[in-house]
């Protein structure tokens, strides 16, 4: 049982509750009776979600840096240098803004607004009411989960910190100074958690404690310095002189400020260790059960019951079973056919071929330019197998993909993995939905079974695209999609049900998987990250029923290259709102 999973990279990572402070500050519209009350209305909704979208820029230096390319064309001339706030007093006021926005929205008159800004404020409500009913969870989320934490992904978003210019230089080392204070609140935070009876599991926190003493390890030679003299070097109007004094800066903050807080942070979880009162699934805690349910409901974007989508990934299972009992038993020799050979081999032919081959199934790029990096070996062990950047809304040219060598992937592995982080999964998706004009207010939310379930559903569609034999081609999507529902019904059985190791392994014998260590690293992961396999899964099973509703609803008006622009016009949003508002984004695609 290979451990095979994506991530797409998303930008408001720093584990800030959403816009934090300032809503409050955004004061409900008047109302207009006059005859131009939709036009008055209107106008009103776009200030009203600009002026969110604006603070919130102006409140956290990456979000900024990483959602727009020109802040100035937004009316931001300035900003603090920030990587936010993780303090008890910091959430409780973000829960009340919350409330603030939650109230403010209803005050709007929705059917004076136009279909997008009802699309909106449908998001917006959403949003609040899940958000609000997590206001007692505060100390059950977890900043430093062992792969997508913050102590892995803060590296790579400082080693692709774009210069345009001497500002941005200044700004990126201001962030550097910032690192020692928020690695600090961290450590009180996990401190706290472990007081509340809420710390990670020892082995959870192994991993952290590895993670942060291998980036630690020869603060000389750490990529951060090498990444920043290349980028700096690149800057046509920063003098020599300047640019001597930025890189002996940098090497001073990441020597003596950087690294130490990765030390610190590594040393705060050794003394930890042994406070956690659980190493099994979420339901074993106290309100365990229902934080999970929480984290299902906003990772995968789906309305249903936790035992709903355990049936539903059932039958899926059986039915993708089913399928390879078929195709083996008319095509044996399929059965011992190994690993298949594809002739195309390297990421950027890979690439290039799926913008055209997709068109079959999808309208072309809205942009289609990429750049593909590598993981820092530094960061192998600890980041997925591959992921992509997201592209600022105002210059979707700027799309990053980075793989992890370290995972060794290639072949027809390497090829739908590409598919899925590319054409026509994340960066695809990204940026035909910033074509399609989504308000900016929504690029501060993220929908994880969408945006997953998406680049999912396409991987499967991508073993058509790869030049193999029909039959094969789908024998190893249904054979994927049935390894997937595993770690699906997994994830499920261990924080919702309780399962125990032994539990998982029964279940995995069932379908003649006996490889012990590979069973511990499974349990291991789904123990420290509950629901992310879910964004994957349950998104994808989501989007083959919104399928069969489209095909249902449409009759002979559906195509799949119609559905698929609808579904990237409409953008990330949780389901049942993709739902409500599928016809109308269909029917004027």
């Amino acid at each position: 049982m290979k451990q095979t999973y994506k991530k797409h990279f998303r930008i408001r990572l720093l584990w800030l509750l959403f816009l934090c402070l300032f809503l409050s500050a955004c004061q409900p519209p008047s109302k207009s009776h006059s005859s131009s009350s939709f036009q008055t209305e209107q106008r009103s909704f776009d200030s009203y979600t600009d002026k969110l979208f604006i603070q919130e820029m102006q409140k956290n230096t990456i979000n900024l840096h990483y959602t727009l390319a020109r802040p100035e064309d937004f009316g931001i001339k300035s900003h603090k240098i920030s990587l936010g706030n993780l303090s008890r007093k910091t959430a409780e006021a973000s829960m009340a803004s919350i409330e603030n926005m939650n109230r403010t929205l209803l005050t709007f008159d929705r059917g004076a607004l136009n279909s997008r800004q009802q699309l909106t404020l449908d998001i917006l409500k959403d949003h609040c009411k899940k958000e609000l009913s997590a206001a007692s969870f505060y100390y059950y989320n977890e900043p430093l989960r062992p792969t997508t934490g913050i102590h892995s992904e803060l590296p790579v978003l400082l080693a692709e910190y774009a210069f345009e210019d001497s500002c941005d230089v200044t700004d990126y080392l201001a962030l550097l100074t910032c690192v020692e204070d928020y690695f600090e609140q961290i450590c009180q935070f996990e401190q706290e958690k472990a007081s509340a009876g809420l710390f990670m599991s020892d082995f959870a926190a192994d991993a952290v404690i590895d993670a942060c003493r291998k980036f630690s390890e020869n603060p000389k030679e750490n990529y951060l310095i090498d990444t920043f003299n290349a980028r700096i070097d690149g800057v046509s109007d920063i003098s020599e002189e300047k640019k001597s004094l930025y890189k002996r800066e940098n090497l001073s903050f990441v020597e003596n400020s950087l690294i130490p807080s990765y030390e610190k942070l590594a040393d705060t979880l050794v003394s930890l260790k042994g406070s956690g009162k659980n190493d099994a699934g979420l339901c074993h805690l106290p309100q365990g059960k229902e934080y999970y349910e929480y984290l299902v409901g906003i990772n995968t974007g789906s309305s249903k019951r936790i035992e709903q989508l355990q049936k539903e990934t059932e039958r899926q299972r059986g039915f993708d079973m089913a399928m390879l009992h078929k195709i083996l038993a008319s095509r044996p020799e399929l059965a011992s056919s190994g690993e298949p050979d594809i002739s195309l081999k390297e990421p950027t032919a890979i690439l290039e071929h799926l913008k055209t081959a997709m068109q079959t199934d999808f309208y072309p790029a809205a942009n289609s330019s990429y750049e593909l990096n590598y993981v820092h070996t530094s960061l192998e062990d600890t980041l997925a197998p591959a992921f992509y950047l997201t592209a600022p809304i105002d210059d979707i040219s700027r799309n990053v993909i980075y793989l992890n060598k370290g995972s060794q992937y290639n072949g027809i592995q390497l090829f739908t993995t590409l598919a899925h982080e590319g054409f026509p999964g994340h960066l695809y998706q990204t940026t035909g939905s910033c074509q399609a004009g989504l308000s900016p207010i929504r690029a501060l939310l993220g929908f994880p079974g969408y945006v997953e379930g998406w680049a999912t559903y396409v991987e499967m569609l991508s073993y058509r695209y790869a030049g193999l034999d029909e039959t094969l081609a789908d024998m190893l999507m249904y054979n994927q999609s049935a390894l997937l529902s595993l770690y699906a019904s997994i994830d499920m059985g261990i924080h919702y049900d309780g399962w125990s190791y032994s539990d998982m392994t029964s279940f995995l014998n069932g379908y003649g998987i006996t490889d012990s260590g590979a069973a511990r690293s499974i349990y291991e992961l789904i123990v420290e990250e509950p629901s992310h396999y879910l964004k994957y899964y349950i998104g994808y099973l989501e989007f083959l029923d919104l399928k069969d509703y489209a095909k249902e609803t449409l009759g002979e008006a559906y195509s799949d290259r119609d559905f698929h622009q609808a579904i990237i016009r409409i953008g990330p949003a949780p389901f049942s709102i993709l739902r409500q508002y599928l016809r109308t984004f269909y029917t004027s695609s």
